[in-house]
């Protein structure tokens, strides 16, 4: 593996569904908004409302999000919109790595962008050790159960994980949730192979 540069302020959140990740990302954004009059806390929302479960379901987590955050909705761009975004002053919570590859690879219309995706992954993985302030990532971790009947379903469960480690090799810190509890510890540096 190759030697990556981390961030000293960005942190990935993982954990299974419903494990506290948005919640406990949350937290630490109130906690950084309160810290200091200038600080600023933006979500970028990679969820697509394709029903009315996932319509509920992101009007809960709007409702839910504390006085002071604000929301912008990125479902395939997220690399832009980091990078026009990103400041000292600012958090930004990305909300999450996992919808934001579904809508690359799972579109609701149209045909998976596979080249579009490794392309926007790149370029991610490129700017987030220049991003200047704090960038909070939430992603599931997937790969924890039996492994897919599908080729598509294990090679979106192969490419959740590797995003996810790369990710984690350009940030300063992982947090791992299991039953609401997170479980936090530095990225260790990668060495080289």
């Amino acid at each position: 593996m190759k030697h990556h540069t981390s961030s000293g302020q960005h942190q990935l959140i993982v954990g299974g569904q419903r494990s506290g990740k948005s919640r406990h990302a949350e937290a630490l954004a109130q906690d950084w908004l309160a810290a200091a009059p200038e600080h600023r806390v933006i979500v970028l929302a990679t969820a697509l409302a394709f029903d009315a479960e996932m319509q509920a379901r992101i009007q809960r987590h709007q409702q839910d999000r504390p006085a002071g955050f604000s929301t912008r909705e990125e479902p395939l761009a997220l690399t832009a919109a980091l990078q026009a975004n990103a400041a000292p002053e600012r958090l930004i919570l990305v909300d999450c790595l996992t919808l934001w590859l579904t809508n690359w690879l799972m579109p609701m219309q149209g045909q998976a962008d596979l080249l579009g995706w490794q392309q926007e992954r790149q370029a991610l993985l490129e700017a987030l050790p220049q991003l200047p302030g704090r960038i909070i990532f939430v992603s599931n971790e997937v790969g924890w159960g039996v492994s897919p009947m599908s080729s598509e379903a294990r090679f979106y469960v192969d490419e959740l994980g590797r995003l996810n480690q790369e990710v984690a090799a350009r940030c300063a810190q992982l947090t791992l949730m299991v039953a609401g509890q997170p479980w936090t510890r530095p990225v260790a540096a990668q060495r080289g192979q």
